[in-house]
């Protein structure tokens, strides 16, 4: 199922939005102010954004500035500004698309589905399986094999294998994780790298105490070795 933030102070608006969108087989998470918005996409990662810029606690562009930081999914900003400066500012600052209320249910659908259309990977085939001497890794399917059998990871701990993979042999930063995989509101939880670092490397190390691939840089981050 495709995951829908909804930001928007009105709340005719986001039961209207609520309504159609579940009627249409979406998972929606709401949010009325732009902090709930980002710490929500945090969260719950979502796989488009439809956002209000005329918040009461921070202007739209911030919120789109704020999840820029840190993630590339799909924001179409829905607003009653129709001055073209303050399009352009959206999009400069990374919005996808805009819409002007009042708007057409179908039309905001569409635009929702070519948003996500186009933030799908265009050739999966070519994703990596990286391999070591006792498990592999398959971007592309999203599975971990350990000696002929599929390993179960939950979503976080996938995100994070993910990144580390992605970055074999370098040394990925604890603020880069942190906020690659919660977000940009959680820099200082070093405490949930820990606990997701040693949930892994049971899960894979043949010897999890005396890890060969998950290495910790004390005080600055993790290394992939495969």
């Amino acid at each position: 199922m495709t995951r829908v933030l909804v930001v928007d102070d009105e709340p005719q608006i986001v039961r209207a939005l609520v309504i159609n969108l579940k009627a249409r087989k979406y998972e929606v998470d709401s949010a009325h102010d732009g902090a709930s918005a980002l710490e929500l996409a945090a969260a719950r990662h979502p796989d488009v954004v439809v956002l209000d810029l005329g918040l009461p606690d921070m202007d739209g562009v911030e919120v789109i500035r704020g999840l820029r930081g840190w993630t590339r999914v799909p924001i179409i900003v829905l607003s009653a500004r129709h001055a073209s400066d303050e399009k352009v500012e959206a999009l400069d600052a990374g919005a996808d698309d805009y819409v002007t209320k009042p708007f057409g249910m179908d039309e905001l659908l569409a635009r929702m589905r070519a948003a996500v259309r186009r933030a799908e990977p265009v050739a999966a085939e070519g994703e990596p399986v990286v391999a070591t001497e006792g498990f592999t890794v398959d971007l592309a399917a999203k599975k971990v094999n350990r000696q002929g059998a599929d390993v179960r990871l939950t979503p976080t701990e996938w995100h994070l294998l993910e990144v580390l993979v992605r970055n074999s042999g370098r040394l990925v930063s604890q603020t880069q994780l942190l906020q690659e995989v919660w977000g940009p509101a959680y820099r200082k939880e070093t405490n949930y790298l820990r606990v997701y670092l040693a949930q892994l490397r049971r899960k894979l190390e043949a010897d999890p105490s005396h890890p060969r691939h998950f290495i910790t840089e004390p005080g600055m981050g993790y290394r992939f070795e495969p």
